[in-house]
């Protein structure tokens, strides 16, 4: 298969490949080099991607319903309002992915590696992330309801932690400015 140039087979090199928009439903990248490519939006529906390397790939609103991503690589990857309902995701890694607003609704992410993920606002309603590493993810807002988490390794304390910090730095410079235009009208 052949889109916008680029040959859609297992070990594929697409490095970097411009793939937005494409429809890729079914496709055999298994193996594939997708290094930093652009997929956003792309329909990727029932895809083999297993041990595909998509480290900074770009996922933004893709359609991964169903895909195969068994032992790929995402590390980095941008997956901000994916579609990734019932994805095979055993142990990929996804160390600092940004998955905000993800539908990840029936995810099989059984030992997947999710340290520092960005699982914000997400649905991970009916997953399985047993013995996923969430260490250090962000799971503010993220919908659990009726997933497995048996065996997940999740540091709770510290996620709270940061995000308490970040708030407090916004508040502390919010107050700033106050102080400044009160300082500046009374000056007047």
């Amino acid at each position: 298969m052949n889109i916008n140039g680029y040959e859609i087979k297992p070990l594929a090199n697409l490095e970097g490949a411009k793939l937005q928009g494409a429809i890729l439903r079914g496709a055999n990248l298994r193996s594939a080099n997708l290094w930093s490519a652009n997929l956003v939006g792309a329909n990727l529906r029932g895809a083999n991607l297993r041990s595909a390397n998509l480290w900074g790939a770009d996922l933004v609103g893709a359609n991964l319903v169903g895909a195969k991503l068994q032992g790929a690589n995402l590390v980095c990857a941008i997956l901000r309002g994916a579609n990734l309902e019932g994805a095979k995701l055993q142990s990929a890694k996804l160390q600092s992915a940004k998955l905000q607003s993800a539908n990840l609704e029936g995810a099989k992410l059984q030992g997947a590696n999710l340290w520092g993920a960005n699982l914000r606002g997400a649905n991970l309603e009916g997953a399985n992330l047993e013995g996923a590493n969430l260490r250090g993810a962000n799971l503010q807002g993220a919908i659990l309801r009726g997933a497995n988490v048996t065996g997940t390794i999740l540091e709770k304390k510290e996620v709270l932690q940061d995000d308490k910090d970040l708030k407090i730095k916004e508040l502390e410079e919010e107050l700033k400015k106050y102080k400044d235009t009160l300082k500046a009208l009374l000056d007047t």
